[in-house]
């Protein structure tokens, strides 16, 4: 069954451009309307009750976008932003763990955010209430963009839907093949479907170090560096992590300036 799509972007030029490519590479988007702005899109997803929305974020007065997501009420479809931000708004997409294609449209970014999409909907199917984390993750990324402030809270996207934690419960981060074990102060962990390099860029770094290409650790749950058997920390719940040699005197550094 293919989701019904609603494209929203003030520029016609955009929606007819992204409106071509989805239908010449995405067929399991149906393109079901188009909006140039936010009451047009406030009607037609009232009316057309679509799977997902294509957003420009920024259109036309630079927050409209996340207007129109705040003022809707009934909120049970996905949304992939279609945006030219960069650099920190990038790092608040990946830890709101929304959907975002970047302006000029690569194919195969589009490609990846609908086969994104076709695995949440299944999943979204089996407990429709992760539409309540998934839009109170937007509601997190639009304060944050807003404010233009980093965020504490982190989207956590696993098998069974999505969870919302604070980064300060997070302990240590592990590499496992292109996912992503995150370890918890209560003796949790889960399995992200995110790689640790996207983390390293969304986390904060006055908080987290990367000491080891398979290994993150939250700075505030250290209890101890050694160099007696090789390099490694201790955590405070007794994790016991190495540090490779590369990162040796970069973080002897940083913990001697904090």
């Amino acid at each position: 069954m293919k989701l019904r799509s609603l494209i929203i972007d003030d520029e016609e030029l955009a929606r007819k451009n992204l409106s071509m490519i989805i239908q010449d590479h995405c067929p399991e988007i149906e393109i079901i309307g188009e909006a140039s702005n936010k009451e047009d899109a406030k009607q037609k997803i009232s009316e057309l009750k679509p799977d997902v929305i294509f957003l420009d974020i920024r259109m036309p007065s630079e927050s409209e976008g996340l207007d129109l997501l705040n003022e809707i009420e009934n909120k049970d479809f996905f949304v992939v932003f279609v945006t030219a931000f960069k650099d920190y708004a990038l790092r608040a997409f990946n830890a709101s763990a929304v959907h975002y294609i970047l302006k000029p449209i690569d194919i195969d970014d589009l490609k990846t955010a609908v086969n994104k999409l076709v695995d949440a909907k299944r999943i979204f199917e089996e407990d429709p209430n992760n539409f309540i984390t998934y839009f109170n993750s937007l509601k997190n990324l639009s304060d944050s963009l807003i404010n233009n402030k980093q965020n504490n809270r982190i989207v956590i996207s696993h098998t069974k839907g999505l969870k919302i934690v604070e980064d300060d419960t997070i302990t240590h981060l592990d590499a496992s093949g292109n996912c992503t074990t995150i370890y918890f102060n209560d003796g949790t962990r889960y399995l992200d479907t995110r790689t640790l390099k996207i983390y390293e860029n969304i986390l904060n770094s006055d908080k987290f170090f990367r000491i080891h290409k398979s290994h993150i650790i939250n700075l505030n749950y250290l209890k101890e560096y050694g160099n007696d058997d090789g390099h490694f920390v201790k955590l405070k719940n007794d994790a016991k992590i190495p540090v490779a040699r590369n990162r040796v005197s970069e973080f002897v550094k940083y913990l001697k300036n904090k």
